[in-house]
């Protein structure tokens, strides 16, 4: 991991096409801004593990009706 420090208004570049501002900190709060491509997928983490959950479950299900198909 990289770990870097920055005040508010300053940003770090990723890849050459996302961009993360400070807007503002607030206590232990960070406020950021990220600026990237539409085709870039832009997650809090919790909601990104959700998604993965989600994702084995339906793909665990799927497979299990598949089976259950061809077991016949």
């Amino acid at each position: 991991m990289l770990a870097l420090s920055r005040k508010k208004n300053e940003a770090i570049i990723i890849n050459n096409n996302v961009e993360v501002t400070i807007l503002e900190v607030k206590g232990d709060q960070v406020k950021v801004g990220i600026t990237a491509p539409k085709d870039v997928p832009i997650y809090r983490k919790e909601v990104y593990l959700q998604i993965q959950e989600a994702n084995k479950e339906a793909v665990s299900a799927d497979g299990m009706e598949a089976l259950k198909t061809l077991l016949g």
